[in-house]
């Protein structure tokens, strides 16, 4: 069975992001990366972008947070992430997105 993936990045500020290349894009690329050696599992990345530039991590208030976890949980069994720190930077909330992702069936991966 084939397993969506969203890959979610993160980065706190807006230095560096008019790049042609930036921060948000070497994160998408690990995760992709990542999702393709696990192909033989039936891992395949969304092409939605899920990307929070320029916003903290101290908050769940973040555009692309909010739409991959009120729209796109039920379509998605993996969220990857870089790093941890990159979803959230408050364990209060990593618990929050945990149970959401539980609760839809979906699994935290980075």
């Amino acid at each position: 069975k084939p397993l969506n993936c969203a890959i979610y990045t993160r980065k706190s500020s807006d230095e560096g992001l008019e790049k042609e290349f930036n921060s948000l894009d070497a994160q998408r690329e690990a995760c992709t990366a990542y999702v393709v050696s696990q192909k033989h599992a039936g891992w395949t990345a969304l092409s939605d972008l899920y990307d929070d530039g320029g916003l903290s991590g101290g908050t769940m208030e973040r555009p692309a947070l909010q739409r991959l976890l009120q729209t796109q949980v039920g379509k998605v069994q993996i969220v990857v992430v870089y790093k941890v720190d990159r979803l959230t930077r408050s364990l209060a909330d990593f618990a929050k997105i945990v149970d959401v992702l539980d609760a839809h069936g979906a699994s935290l991966y980075r």
